[in-house]
């Protein structure tokens, strides 16, 4: 996967910014930072796109930085020359999206229908916009078209907001959605950067849907591990489910470990809906893994929490 697609995929939001004043465009960006989402496509629908872009880049150089509504050669140019690290297009216009890819850069054209998508794919692209998103279908158009087209995958953009989010996200040929509903105009006029950041930091959370899963316990052996269980049983009436190395009660709620397991006391599963952005995620925060515990499905964090070892689960 090009890295920058890796990043976008990683981070799963990306802002679309319709900027009017230079001079905001830093402050907001650190927002947007703060919330958990390093990323922005910034439009050139405004004069005050090109600068906005170059003090980000400046700036903010953990924010990855596209540039959006990039419809001439020239807006493609002074886009390049500003430091962005893709290029985004509301239509399919050939001529530009050739001349982008010419220029060594990510380009993302916008597409609505299976024929321009088919064009894209002939100019060697495997990711596209989708737009206007809820207008053209949603994600039901997309689920519907995506058969014939294996290696393609989109970026929808166009009414998706925090209702309808993990309806797209949680199809598996979505490598991010594009959004305004954390950056509206109003907001970034008024300067209300804390707004931004919560806004923000909502949308990240519901897009990682973080809960606790069950919490472990460990014992000594298996015979301590059903001793425990069965007072969970009697006191609770909890229904108790042996496996090989642990004891599930409360409908998984609580599992007994039948031996000392990872975390002085045991451990907490926390569950999310996309485990390879919540690990994307804690890294950009500076958690650290236990590598050796990574599987598919989970992965153990490096530190524990009051002596219990915490793990994410997908869900």
């Amino acid at each position: 996967m090009n890295d920058v697609i890796q990043k976008i995929y990683d981070i799963g939001i990306v802002p679309v910014i319709a900027i009017d004043d230079a001079d905001k465009a830093v402050p907001l960006a650190k927002a947007l930072v703060k919330g958990g989402l390093p990323a922005a496509e910034v439009t050139f629908r405004t004069a005050a796109a090109e600068e906005a872009i170059k003090r980000i880049v400046a700036e903010v150089p953990e924010m990855l930085v596209g540039a959006g509504t990039v419809l001439t050669k020239e807006q493609a140019d002074r886009a390049i020359a500003a430091g962005v690290k893709f290029i985004v297009s509301p239509g399919f216009n050939p001529e530009i999206t050739k001349y982008v890819i010419d220029k060594g850069m990510l380009m993302m054209p916008g597409t609505a229908t299976p024929g321009e998508m088919e064009q894209a794919m002939s100019m060697g692209l495997d990711v596209v916009k989708f737009f206007p998103a809820e207008q053209n279908g949603g994600v039901a158009k997309l689920k519907a078209v995506a058969g014939p087209y294996t290696n393609l995958r989109w970026m929808p953009t166009g009414g998706v907001n925090a209702k309808n989010l993990l309806d797209y996200l949680s199809f598996n040929k979505i490598v991010a959605c594009g959004g305004t509903w954390m950056v509206k105009k109003d907001l970034i006029e008024a300067e209300n950067w804390d707004e931004i950041e919560r806004l923000t930091r909502e949308a990240v959370n519901t897009m990682l849907g973080f809960e606790v899963k069950h919490i472990g316990i460990n014992t000594g052996n298996a015979e301590e591990a059903m001793k425990a269980a069965k007072l969970f049983e009697l006191m609770f009436g909890f229904d108790v489910a042996e496996g090989n190395s642990s004891i599930f009660c409360g409908s998984r709620a609580i599992e007994i470990m039948k031996k000392q397991y990872l975390g002085k006391n045991g451990h907490i599963a926390i569950g999310t809906n996309t485990l390879p952005r919540a690990i994307a995620y804690f890294k950009s925060r500076g958690f650290e893994f236990n590598e050796e515990t990574a599987s598919p499905k989970a992965i153990y964090f490096k530190d524990e929490i009051a002596g219990f070892a915490v793990h994410l689960v997908q869900k």
